[in-house]
């Protein structure tokens, strides 16, 4: 499954799309790109009228850094999940290399953002904000549970919410199943904090090595995991004459290449820790979670320790908007826009498979982002541009979970 790709072995297609939005493109033009601008100039006008509102600088840029986002996760189709299964079933390394590349890129707009903020990183503090976490067996157990999540439902949280914009059948049911995994994590955090959590250490490179020897050592990681994968290149797609002469059609109807997104979301990374907080999408779910399963009774009487961690905070929101909020809706809503105009907004109606994987792979999502203080953007993405160690654990359990639950459901017949 992970042997070297066929020198003449075709590459996966540039307009590859999952098989649950698999279908005929709209044709480009007409009213599916009148309605992407009335969506888009939509998105603008609430930023513009959010920038005025007292205090609503932080709501406005959090709404224009998550449109950017959902645009460019739509556009290259990253998904960390999507690009794991590439290299391991097809052998196809490009998407993993673009992952690499937004951490890379991130890595490198953090250090010169927190040299400023923190000059000196070797006493007691953390940088503001900053999603840098405990590191221990419960970390691990949480990316496997996350990884294996992706594997169920086929997707990340990310990368649900951006193909709901896209009409995912399964990915309200995965939406769903992750509220509801939020509210296990709740139920099981005490006993986990009080076992292992409370006593984990909390690992931040830039303390014990500088932030050159930091970054150094991390571009050196990413540089390691790059080379095998740059031998595995397959062959330049053939492209269409004319199809890369049209510029409009290559950034809104092309798919981009997977590594022009991760460079695209490392800077994203950088100007929206710059500006608002490090990037992440679970904030607001598990918020509303936590919200109401208060309201039902679900929520332990007090949730030890929880609310001192950096991460993806789960506090309970009193406000109808909120930053992450913002963030999340301005990714689905860019999307949807940026599917539209690529003639891929494909509805269907959802099949019993399709929400049973989305409902199992979601609580697992949830449980594993809860008890991990984020996901493979908050813990994963932003822990490791900040120098945190939880980063890389995390991640190394989320691919490990994602391709042990990928290799068994192959096996069984039960995963494609």
């Amino acid at each position: 499954m992970t042997g070297r790709v066929a020198e003449r072995a075709p590459p996966l297609p540039r307009d590859w799309a999952p098989a649950g939005l698999a279908g005929r493109a709209l044709p480009y033009g007409g009213l599916p790109v009148a309605l992407a601008l009335a969506v888009a100039a939509g998105l603008a006008g609430a930023a513009w009228w959010l920038s005025g509102q007292p205090g609503g600088t932080r709501l406005s840029l959090s709404l224009g850094f998550g449109a950017l986002f959902g645009f460019v996760l739509q556009r290259s189709r990253f998904c960390f999940y999507c690009q794991w299964r590439d290299l391991l079933v097809h052998g196809d390394p490009r998407g993993m290399l673009g992952i690499l590349a937004a951490l890379a890129a991130g890595l490198a707009g953090y250090a010169v953002v927190l040299g400023a903020w923190m000059p000196d990183p070797a006493g007691t503090r953390l940088p503001p904000d900053a999603h840098i976490g405990p590191v221990g067996p419960v970390l691990v157990l949480a990316g496997a549970a996350f990884g294996a999540g992706m594997a169920v439902s086929g997707s990340c949280i990310s990368a649900h919410l951006y193909r709901l914009g896209e009409g995912s059948p399964t990915a309200p049911f995965a939406l769903l199943g992750t509220g509801a995994g939020f509210v296990l994590g709740f139920a099981t955090w005490n006993p986990l904090y009080l076992a292992s959590v409370s006593e984990a250490p909390v690992l931040w490179l830039p303390r014990h090595l500088g932030y050159a020897g930091s970054l150094a050592l991390s571009l050196a990681l990413l540089a390691a995991l790059a080379w095998p994968l740059l031998r595995r290149l397959p062959e330049p797609a053939a492209v269409e004459s004319g199809r890369q002469r049209e510029p409009l059609r290559a950034v809104f109807t092309g798919r981009w290449p997977v590594w022009l997104g991760g460079l695209a979301v490392g800077a994203i990374g950088t100007l929206a820790y710059l500006r608002v907080g490090p990037l992440g999408v679970t904030a607001e779910i598990g918020g509303r979670s936590r919200q109401a399963a208060g309201a039902l009774g679900l929520l332990p009487g007090r949730l030890e320790g929880l609310d001192t961690f950096r991460g993806c905070a789960t506090a309970v929101r009193d406000a109808v908007l909120t930053p992450n909020g913002l963030f999340v809706g301005g990714l689905v809503l860019a999307a949807f826009a940026a599917a539209l105009a690529a003639g891929q907004f494909r509805p269907a109606w959802p099949s019993r498979g399709q929400a049973g994987r989305g409902l199992l792979g979601g609580l697992l999502l949830g449980w594993g982002a809860m008890t991990g203080l984020g996901c493979s953007v908050g813990t994963l993405l932003s822990g490791i541009m900040a120098g945190a160690v939880s980063g890389w654990v995390f991640g190394l359990a989320m691919f490990a979970g994602a391709g042990g639950t990928l290799w068994l459901g192959r096996r069984t017949g039960l995963l494609a």
